[in-house]
């Protein structure tokens, strides 16, 4: 799931960023206002994280801009303010949620993925494919039962392709949700860590309820139990 984060300040925009991509999320940065409008205008996101204080536009500015367009995009504000007024006039506008500073980041997280729950009509839901299972709340992957050990962009990768199992996929798609836009990367990438799925898939091989990722010429990659 890419989530943007809008926060001026560099060190906590790099320390949330830090917290939410060790909790298996994909973060991209904007720094001002002005640019994450821009962005929230082209990209698509999971969820909003969205500091009020902005240099070139107010965050109430892009909240009431993102809600202007039609956007149901999940918002979590977070602000050093601390009127009541304000907060309600971010309710009013279209915040899901209000995080004041200074925060803990046990609570940021938590609170995230809330709301990345709630977006998807479930508090609380596990999805499966054949022996593959994923949490949303803890976000742990499990193969037959067992922990699956996964790197960060695998993990991206893996879920994407789980939430639509049994549909095809493309490489551009997978890119889009699993890397954020100043990631120095290209979408032959996606082929890498498909490989190292399809290894890790595979040492199950010959169990009930194993997986695999199959490649759909000009389609995609498409997640699947394999009938024995």
């Amino acid at each position: 799931m890419r989530i943007l984060l809008v926060e001026d300040h560099a060190e906590l925009s790099r320390w949330i960023s830090k917290a939410l991509q060790d909790a298996r999320l994909t973060v991209e940065c904007a720094m001002d206002g002005a640019d994450a409008d821009a962005l929230l205008h082209t990209q698509e996101y999971a969820l909003v994280i969205l500091d009020l204080t902005l240099p070139r536009m107010d965050g109430l500015e892009v909240l009431k801009r993102l809600r202007a367009r039609g956007s149901k995009t999940p918002v979590l504000v977070l602000t050093a303010r601390g009127g009541l007024s304000e907060r309600v006039q971010g309710l009013n506008l279209g915040a899901d949620d209000y995080l004041p500073k200074p925060f803990e980041l046990a609570e940021l997280e938590a609170r995230v993925k809330a709301l990345l729950r709630r977006s998807q009509g479930n508090e609380a839901v596990t999805l499966t494919c054949g022996a593959l299972s994923f949490d949303t709340v803890s976000r742990m992957f499990t193969y037959g039962g067992a922990p699956l050990a996964l790197t960060p962009r695998e993990h991206a990768v893996l879920e994407v392709l789980l939430t639509r199992a049994g549909r095809a996929v493309s490489k551009e798609k997978l890119f889009d949700e699993v890397f954020a836009l100043d990631d120095d990367a290209s979408t032959d990438a996606i082929e890498i860590y498909v490989h190292r799925l399809r290894k890790k898939l595979e040492r199950s091989d010959g169990e009930a309820g194993r997986v695999a990722i199959t490649t759909l010429r000009g389609l995609g990659y498409l997640l699947e139990e394999k009938l024995q």
